[in-house]
């Protein structure tokens, strides 16, 4: 991969998703984009950039699906989740009492883990109340999306959670091992989430209001311009009084006034 192809395929990482590719991503980049030079038969990096130039419309998701990073884990920053069950649930199950309505945005959702940790949070909390209540998951990767549509998982990622919620939301599927055994989210769970396809840059169709966004190690990728846009949209579509969650390595000063601080990289929208 030389230069001018990194130039070529940073530039269009920017331009067609916001992410910022700095040259120590460089090899990561080459291992993910050899994948689809392979995959297509391609002789080299500069066939891929010609093929990509030619046939956007086909490859680019395939290019996106490749550059992005997709580490996620359930109940990921265990105390984010704390904070909903002790505090944010309760809130608005007071000051939305006649509505019964509740919506939440996990923004930047990866394979599942973090918006299937949020139902399972809003389940335990509304008990047997019923409520208008929804969780829209959002990414730009569609391989990660059907990931998390089907809410199958190994034993490995789900070794973290409580085995007491673990038997309550999700039903084991046997393998031939017992180290084969996969575990699926219980379709009460699975129907509080729709899985779309986002591209956080361009118009988004959804009108809100959200009460609760998650947007959690996804705006690392983004410039400081960049990220000043967005959580200024992320304002806009959220309720008066709302709370966002951003990751732990991120932080809204210097980027956004219209949000007050609560510790621990969660925020409440104040105008």
């Amino acid at each position: 991969m030389t230069d001018a192809d990194f130039a070529f395929i940073r530039r269009l990482a920017k331009e067609r998703t916001g992410i910022e590719l700095g040259d120590h991503k460089k090899e990561m980049i080459y291992s993910r984009i050899v994948r689809r030079i392979r995959a297509l038969d391609l002789g080299d990096f500069r066939a891929y950039c010609d093929y990509l130039s030619q046939h956007e419309d086909d490859e680019l998701t395939p290019f996106m699906n490749a550059i992005t990073t997709n580490l996620t884990s359930f109940f990921r920053e265990p105390h984010h989740f704390e904070f909903l069950a002790r505090s944010v649930f309760p809130e608005l199950k007071r000051r939305q009492a006649g509505s019964r309505r509740l919506r939440i945005w996990s923004a930047g959702c990866s394979t599942g883990e973090e918006p299937y940790s949020i139902a399972i949070t809003l389940s335990q909390s509304l008990g047997t109340e019923r409520w208008d209540a929804r969780i829209l998951a959002t990414d730009l990767d569609t391989n990660v999306l059907n990931h998390g549509r089907a809410g199958i998982y190994a034993q490995e990622r789900v070794a973290g959670i409580d085995p007491e919620l673990l038997k309550k939301h999700f039903q084991i599927q046997r393998g031939k091992n017992p180290d084969d055994d996969k575990y699926r989210v219980k379709e009460p769970v699975r129907e509080l989430i729709r899985f779309n396809q986002l591209n956080l840059l361009e118009e988004w169709p959804m009108r809100g209001p959200f009460d609760v966004i998650f947007c959690r190690n996804v705006v690392i990728y983004f410039s400081k311009d960049t990220q000043k846009i967005l959580f200024d949209r992320y304002a806009d579509i959220l309720a008066p009084g709302g709370y966002l969650f951003i990751g732990h390595s991120e932080s809204l000063h210097g980027v956004s006034r219209r949000f007050e601080p609560l510790g621990r990289t969660i925020y409440r929208r104040i105008q």
